[in-house]
Order: C-alpha cells, then sequence, then structure tokens
C-alpha cells in the first residue's frame, strides 16, 4: 500500500472526528501563528491539512491567503464540504510534501503531524527541499511532531520523535528555532499523546 493509499484508507473507514489527531480547535496551533506576527493576508499553507479545522478557525480569524496540502483527496473533500461556500478563498493541493512543487512562496508553512512520518531519509530531506522552496526568506515554519515521551506508532505507521536539538539537525542551518512548546493531545477514545511544537525561521540568504 503507498501512503497515499494508506491515508485515503484512514479517511474513508474513519470520519474526521474519530481520526487519533482530530481537535475541536487547534490552540496551540493558532497561538504559535498569532507569534509569527503574520499580516491577514499573508500566505499560510496548513501541509497535511487533511480535515483539519485550522482553515475555519483561520477564515474565521480574518485570514485570506490560506492553503491545503494534502495526499489525501478523500480529507481535502471532507474539508470543503464542511467550509461550503468558504472553500473557494482556499488553495487545495493534492499532492505528497516531499516532491511538492508550490507555485508562490508562503509566510508561514504549519504542519503538525506529517513530519514524524517521515522515516526514511530520502523522503525528509525531499520535505526540507520543498520547505525551502516554499518558505519566503523570513518566514516561519510550525511543525509540531510527537515528542520523546510521545507514541512510537501512529494509524499503524512507525514514527520518528523529536526534541528541539533533532528537528534542528533535519532542518539545517538556514532556519532558526524561535520556541518550542509542548502539548498533551487527547485524542477522541480519551488517550493521551505527548506532542512537541516547534517555530522556526527562515533566515533570510
Amino acid at each position: 500500500m503507498t501512503r497515499q493509499q494508506h491515508w485515503e484508507a484512514a479517511y474513508q473507514t474513519d470520519g474526521p472526528t474519530d481520526l487519533s489527531w482530530y481537535q475541536p480547535r487547534p490552540a496551540l496551533s493558532l497561538e504559535l501563528i498569532a507569534a509569527t506576527g503574520a499580516a491577514r493576508d499573508a500566505g499560510i499553507i496548513d501541509v497535511g491539512g487533511g480535515a483539519s479545522t485550522l482553515t475555519d478557525c483561520l477564515l474565521d480569524a480574518g485570514f485570506t491567503s490560506l492553503a491545503v496540502l494534502d495526499l489525501s483527496g478523500v480529507a481535502l473533500g471532507q474539508a470543503r464540504s464542511r467550509l461550503g461556500q468558504r472553500a473557494t478563498a482556499v488553495q487545495w493541493f493534492e499532492a505528497d510534501v516531499t516532491s511538492f512543487q508550490p507555485p508562490h512562496r508562503f509566510a508561514v508553512w504549519h504542519d503538525r503531524a506529517v513530519f514524524h512520518f517521515l522515516t526514511e531519509p530520502l523522503d525528509r530531506r525531499g520535505y526540507v527541499s520543498t520547505l525551502r522552496r516554499a518558505l519566503q526568506p523570513g518566514g516561519h515554519i510550525i511543525i509540531a511532531t510527537f515528542a520523546l515521551d510521545g507514541p512510537a506508532k501512529c494509524s499503524g505507521l512507525e514514527v520518528i520523535r523529536y526534541d528541539e536539538a533533532s528537528i534542528a539537525t533535519e532542518l539545517g542551518p538556514s532556519f532558526a528555532l524561535r520556541e518550542s512548546r509542548r502539548e498533551t493531545h487527547t485524542t477522541p477514545w480519551r488517550t493521551e499523546q505527548r506532542f512537541i511544537y516547534f517555530r522556526f525561521q527562515h533566515l533570510a540568504p
């Protein structure tokens, strides 16, 4: 089964509110996006956003240049259906982040729980290469992974857990860590998952 087939099956089998990563309101993501100081018309891309409610919340807050990238067309369809007419205000990309060709640069790159699934070095290098193409100089990356005390697997797949040092090594010296925050996420079936969120800034060349 390919990576895309895995995630298509996950969203087809369970509704978006029954998946382990579901959040009614992604409060910490919203706090970190606010911390970037991004203007309301700044480009923000939610990588692996799928059916996440982050886009809804950003639209409610007045952001006008939003994009969502996900492997799963099913997940993107669920998000568009939920948003209704507001979905036309968002760019939707059904693609693999490791080979995605962004049509323009963004001020903020948000990824909650994609990077930690990339267990192959080649995929991680592809992700960082896409990130470099997609993020404007001075822009911010918000990336959340399982913390070192978080789960070793999710959705039947192995993950790599991170701390500040290991994620900085993966991203490389052109990204400066500005802050990190921990979160204990409660799944829909009331189990706990330890996440760590990082906010990096893309240093100007």
